[in-house]
C-alpha cells in the first residue's frame, strides 16, 4: 500500500505544479481534466498524510512510554496510544476502499427509467411514486434532471418514464436503485381494504455517447414521426415533432415528445438509444450476464425483488443487504441516503474482502 500512496502522491503534487504554471489555463480542456484529477486524488492524499501522522504519534508515544516512570503519565500516553492506533485503522481502511478498482463508469451522468411491472394500475400509480421519490432525493443533491421519454396512464401512473439525471458522481450513487422495487399497500380503488401487492422496474444507465456507441447503422434503425400526445396545453403541438426509432437488431423502441421540434426530438432519442446499446454492450461484457441482466433489467415479477415498500407497516427494507428502516413516509419523500450509504458500505466490504481473498 505505501508504494502504491507514495506514487498517488507524487502524481498529485505534479498536478499541483502543472496547474500552478503560467500558462496552465491556456488549454481551457486540459486544464479542466487536470483540475478534476487533481480533485479526485485530493481527498486519498489528505487521508494518507493523515495516516502517516497516525503512524509518527504510534512511534513518538511508544518512546514516551518506555522511558516514563510516572503512573499517571504512563496511564495518559497509554491512552494516547490507543486513540492514535485507532485513527490509524480507521485510516488504513479508508485508503483500502480508495485503492480498490474504480468502475470506470462512477463519474458518468445517468439515465434512469422505470417501467410498471406486475399489478396493473397500482404498478402504474407506484412507478409515479417512484419517479417522484428520486425526483425529490435528485433535487436535494443539488442534481439536475431532464425527462427523456414517458408514457402516462389515464389516473396519473406511469407505464414507464425515463430521465437524464447529471451531476457529480451520479452513477455510483443510483447505480445500486437497479432491480424490482415491490409495493405492499391498500390501493384506493380497493373498497375491501385489501392490501395488493405491485412491482416496478428501475433500470439506471451510465450515459453513452459517440465514442461508446461510434456508430448506429442507418439500415438497423426506423424513424416514425407523428403528433406529440399528452394532456392539453403545451403537452400536446399540432405539427409532427414527436419521434419514435426502432432498432430492429435488439428490439429497442425510443419514443421522444418532450421537446419542441422534431430534430430535437431525434436528437434526443438517438442519444437515449446510444445509452441503452451501452448498456447492453456492458452487460454482454460481464462473466455472469445473466446476474447482470436480472439486476439491471428484471422481468417485474412479483417473485423477484430487491426492495419492498410496505405500507400497512411503514417499513421499507432492502433484501440485498437484509435493511428494514420504519421511515417509509421519509425514504418516498426522496431521504433516500441512509439506504444508498448502507449500499454503498457493503459493495465496498464486499470487494475489500474479495481484494484480501484474492491478495
Amino acid at each position: 500500500m505505501y508504494e502504491q500512496m507514495e506514487d498517488v502522491v507524487l502524481r498529485y503534487e505534479e498536478l499541483m505544479r502543472l496547474l500552478s504554471s503560467p500558462d496552465a489555463a491556456d488549454d481551457s480542456k486540459n486544464f479542466k481534466r487536470l483540475m478534476k484529477e487533481q480533485g479526485d486524488l485530493a481527498p486519498i492524499v489528505e487521508v494518507y498524510k493523515a495516516y502517516r501522522k497516525a503512524e509518527n504519534d504510534i512511534t513518538e508515544t511508544k518512546k514516551l512510554l518506555s522511558d516514563e516512570k510516572d503512573p499517571d503519565m504512563i496511564e495518559l500516553e497509554k491512552e494516547e496510544l490507543s486513540e492514535a492506533n485507532e485513527r490509524l485503522l480507521s485510516y488504513e481502511k479508508q485508503l483500502q476502499i480508495f485503492l480498490l478498482p474504480k468502475d470506470k463508469n462512477d463519474d458518468r451522468d445517468v439515465v434512469l427509467e422505470i417501467r410498471a411491472g406486475a399489478g396493473g394500475e397500482e404498478a402504474a400509480l407506484f412507478a409515479s411514486d417512484l419517479y417522484r421519490m428520486y425526483q425529490r432525493y435528485i433535487q436535494s443533491r443539488g442534481w439536475s434532471m431532464e425527462t427523456d421519454e414517458f408514457e402516462e396512464t389515464g389516473i396519473g401512473g406511469f407505464k414507464h418514464i425515463s430521465f437524464t439525471v447529471r451531476g457529480t458522481g451520479v452513477y455510483s450513487v443510483l447505480k445500486y436503485e437497479s432491480g424490482v422495487h415491490r409495493v405492499q399497500r391498500v390501493p384506493e380503488t380497493e373498497s375491501g381494504g385489501r392490501i395488493h401487492t405491485s412491482t416496478a422496474t428501475v433500470a439506471v444507465m451510465p450515459e453513452a455517447d459517440e465514442i461508446d456507441i461510434p456508430e448506429i447503422p442507418e439500415k438497423d434503425v426506423r424513424i416514425d414521426v407523428m403528433r406529440a400526445s399528452g394532456n392539453g396545453g403545451q403537452c400536446v403541438n399540432t405539427t409532427d415533432s414527436a419521434v419514435r426509432l426502432t432498432h430492429y437488431p435488439t428490439g429497442i423502441v425510443i419514443y421522444s415528445q418532450t421537446e419542441k421540434s422534431q430534430l430535437q426530438n431525434k436528437l434526443k432519442a438517438f442519444a437515449l438509444l446510444r445509452t441503452k446499446l451501452y448498456m447492453l454492450k456492458l452487460m454482454e461484457q460481464k462473466e455472469s450476464r445473466s446476474e447482470e441482466t436480472l439486476a439491471q433489467i428484471g422481468t417485474g415479477d412479483r417473485s423477484e425483488k430487491i426492495r419492498t415498500y410496505n405500507f400497512p407497516q411503514g417499513r421499507v427494507t432492502d433484501h440485498r443487504i437484509n435493511l428494514t428502516l420504519y421511515k417509509l413516509d421519509r425514504v418516498m419523500n426522496g431521504e433516500l441516503q441512509e439506504l444508498l450509504d448502507a449500499l454503498i458500505a457493503y459493495d465496498q466490504q464486499q470487494k475489500l474482502a474479495k481484494s484480501g481473498t484474492e491478495a
